[in-house]
């Protein structure tokens, strides 16, 4: 069974179309999730319920006899479609809280949705590049006559690198959010929670002094824009065009792999980490809910030294 894409989906019938609708503001509203988190809800559950639409009816009594058979079904149109093993989690997740959200509502009595276990995952760990090949990625901006922006492509790397700020925190910036005599910026991480990350390097503090002073002006023009990091119209930087910049930069300076955005969050963490940061601080400095999620920097370092042994070692 073929799963079509959001843009083909069957259209929802008018009761299921109001629970998802009802469902979203609840997510937003009352779960305080971010506005990507919400939108990945909503892109999920939505290839979800055109599915269940498509092969069983879109009515309720469709949505309440959904077993463990039924989504046994669908992960395999999700495997069909060749979906990493992450993706089918996440889906999992969301079909989840659909249904814990019909049964608080009331909709619903009772689902067997929850019997169904997830998808087992190899725990991946995150690329990491060293503190060198960072430098250089940085430094990349400007070194040929054709890049447009250079002050700002390398202001926006080096917070990338300084702060371990998301994609998403660092494109949300505000002229407001930043005080660069005092090192510090404001970034809304997940959840719409407010932190402070510290711009410690005094390369990157000089740059977007730089790019303040003579670039962003001329992007702005006579205009007025609240965002610090611009377009060439004096728009907000998206995340889209963010994701662009690290991969054209990491690619015209030889550094081979998947790098992202968040590439520079993981090297921000593990190399504060083998410079004796505590699991509890960087914890703090990520945004992480949960130590949970940073322990996983713990095993890059581990994972570091093993092969720095492997190498260095007569016997290695």
């Amino acid at each position: 069974m073929a799963v079509r894409a959001d843009n083909s989906a069957p259209t929802l019938s008018e009761p299921l179309a109001g629970h998802f609708a009802a469902f979203l503001a609840y997510l937003e509203a009352e779960c305080g999730l971010a506005i990507n988190t919400v939108r990945s809800y909503r892109g999920d559950l939505r290839d979800f319920l055109g599915w269940l639409t498509e092969h069983h009816g879109g009515q309720l009594d469709s949505v309440a006899a959904v077993d463990a058979d039924r989504l046994r079904d669908y992960m395999q149109a999700l495997r069909d479609r060749r979906l990493a093993t992450s993706s089918l989690a996440r889906r999992l997740s969301a079909i989840r809280t659909f249904y814990r959200f019909l049964i608080f509502d009331g909709v619903l009595t009772e689902t067997a949705v929850e019997q169904f276990r997830s998808p087992r995952m190899w725990q991946r760990l995150p690329q990491v590049l060293s503190p060198d090949v960072v430098d250089r990625l940085i430094e990349e901006p400007g070194r040929i006559d054709t890049d447009r922006f250079p002050l700002r492509d390398r202001s926006v790397l080096g917070l990338l690198y300084a702060t371990g700020c998301r994609a998403s925190e660092v494109t949300g910036l505000t002229l407001r959010n930043v005080d660069l005599d005092e090192g510090l910026c404001r970034c809304l991480g997940k959840g719409d929670k407010e932190r402070l990350a510290f711009i410690a390097s005094p390369g990157v503090r000089r740059t977007l002094a730089d790019y303040l002073e003579t670039e962003r002006p001329a992007l702005v023009g006579p205009g007025h824009s609240p965002w610090l990091f611009v377009t060439r119209s004096g728009n907000q930087l998206s995340r889209v065009t963010l994701w662009k910049l690290v991969k054209k930069y990491a690619a015209r300076s030889g550094i081979s792999g998947n790098v992202s955005p968040h590439t520079l969050r993981h090297c921000f963490a593990t190399h504060m980490l083998a410079g004796g940061a505590g699991i509890r601080e960087l914890q703090e400095l990520l945004g992480h809910a949960s130590v949970a999620t940073t322990q996983l920097y713990t095993q890059v370092e581990h994972s570091r030294l093993k092969g720095l042994h492997e190498q260095c070692h007569p016997r290695g």
